[in-house]
């Protein structure tokens, strides 16, 4: 067990939680907050989405103990919030729900949507809302119901007042005095806050390259490759040659001074994800060892990156090598949750087959070079892929193989 304090709904709460126990089943079984649903368990339904620190997050993939001195916010706090109140009334009269189920997500997004872009025309509304998922409605009379909600909210005086209300990305936890009534200070609330800014700003030598070090989620993978060590080594010289072995990432500025510019292209059903930024390379000849710092941010989402890539070739036989790589990531924003490991371990066991099998193919000679960008990384394939594999487990511990 873990202790956590946090506040819910502007109420501190202290408990004693499992390690793995998400919060969404926290919310529900321990605070009896039922209005966040579970649909899908896997961060893509959207219909247990609640805030954190202000910002809409997935509850369903994300561990109670990683809200620890978080505010968490659940529809429940907005029975007399104006701008819940407006919302209610237009999925009411626009026919915005039939079953209900995925309501609860929804009504949180749309609020954040009117708060954050007051302004959105109906494409932004329908990418915002991407992420969350429903089986009735075909979808007209949410999109409808937002809209009204628009028009009724700019007509009213009352309300824009709370418009100007900033939402901070998801982890950016308010300083200490804004929590009353919580005794357990906010540590590092400011370093938190700089380095996030960091990372998605352009100047890469501001980002707190030992927080993702010390905190940042860890992933070791290695492939051989039938070529000698120094045709491989001397490949890896080229950024560019080495990106295009990468699914969704692309060069947008050719390396100069060990610095380039990129771009990484994922997809998760209806989410879609490119993150841009920074890189910047290091090499060492003598040893075969290189390394590569990133830092972006996604262009759809409040959501900053931040990576370190240590990469070494060895040797196998006269004509075969090793890679070994080792990478350290921290993900901040809306699509945190995703940084969850069962996931990123099957992504990077999906991602580390392909570009082993692209860059055997263009060692040899064999790579289409006319193709100069690579389609999004498409996850389903990972999630597809990982849940084969778990059902052949189940099988086979059933018949006891």
């Amino acid at each position: 067990m873990k202790a956590i304090s946090l506040v819910i709904n502007g109420r501190p709460v202290d408990a004693d939680v499992e390690p793995r126990m998400h919060l969404a089943d926290f919310l529900r079984e321990h605070q009896n907050l039922t209005a966040t649903h579970i649909g899908c368990e896997h961060g893509v339904c959207g219909a247990c989405t609640v805030l954190i620190d202000g910002a809409p997050a997935r509850s369903c993939i994300t561990f109670a103990v990683a809200a620890d001195r978080a505010e968490v916010t659940t529809l429940e706090a907005f029975d007399a919030d104006p701008v819940m109140t407006v919302v209610r009334e237009a999925f009411s009269e626009h026919h915005g729900l039939q079953c209900g189920f995925c309501t609860p997500g929804m009504l949180m997004m749309a609020r954040d949507v009117l708060i954050r872009l007051p302004d959105a025309d109906e494409k932004r509304i329908r990418l915002e809302l991407s992420g969350n998922l429903c089986r009735c409605t075909g979808y007209v009379g949410i999109i409808r119901a937002i809209r009204s909600a628009q028009n009724a909210i700019r007509n009213d005086g009352s309300v824009p007042r709370l418009l100007d209300r900033g939402l901070g990305p998801v982890g950016a936890h308010p300083p200490a005095a804004e929590r009353a009534g919580s005794e357990r200070p906010l540590a590092n609330s400011n370093v938190q806050a700089q380095s996030t800014e960091a990372a998605i700003g352009d100047d890469i030598d501001l980002v707190d390259w030992g927080a993702v070090e010390r905190d940042g989620v860890a992933l070791h993978q290695s492939f051989s490759v039938p070529f000698a060590r120094s045709d491989i080594w001397r490949f890896f010289s080229d950024l560019g040659q080495v990106v295009r072995c990468m699914p969704g990432a692309r060069l947008t500025k050719p390396e100069q001074n060990q610095r380039a510019e990129g771009e990484v292209n994922v997809r998760l059903g209806p989410i879609a994800a490119a993150f841009r930024g920074t890189l910047q390379v290091e090499r060492d000849d003598a040893s075969f060892r290189g390394q590569v710092k990133g830092a972006g941010r996604d262009a759809k989402s409040p959501t900053s990156a931040r990576a370190i890539i240590a990469y070494q070739v060895r040797d196998e036989t006269d004509r075969s090598a090793r890679v070994d790589v080792s990478i350290r990531f921290i993900l901040a924003g809306a699509l945190s949750q995703f940084s969850r490991a069962g996931l990123i371990k099957d992504a990077a066991d999906h991602l580390t087959k392909q570009f082993a099998a692209n860059l055997e193919k263009r060692l040899s000679g064999h790579a289409d070079d006319s193709v100069e960008e690579m389609e999004a990384l498409d996850m389903r394939a990972v999630a597809q892929a990982a849940i084969g594999r778990r059902v052949r487990l189940l099988i086979d511990k059933i018949l006891g193989r």
